[in-house]
């Protein structure tokens, strides 16, 4: 099992975890809400995991620019 890191924005690829065995409570998904969970985390049909988080030039576009928050996607 595999986890790929990629920004919801853009599409960019930050990060993969590859482990056999990866403790999900280790990483808070049960932290989240079960929308945030369905909005973030999708399940592949090999049993990898694609977690959509935000790069870090995404989060300094939105932090320039907080009108940002308002739209759904700002990459253009």
């Amino acid at each position: 099992m595999a986890l790929h890191y990629t920004c919801r924005h853009c599409g960019h690829k930050i990060g993969t975890i590859d482990q056999e065995m990866i403790e999900t409570s280790r990483l808070g998904f049960q932290l989240l809400t079960n929308d945030e969970r369905q909005e973030m985390l999708t399940s592949l049909e090999n049993g990898d995991m694609i977690v959509k988080t935000i790069c870090e030039d995404c989060q300094e576009a939105l932090d320039r620019h907080p009108e940002f928050h308002e739209v759904e996607t700002f990459i253009q």
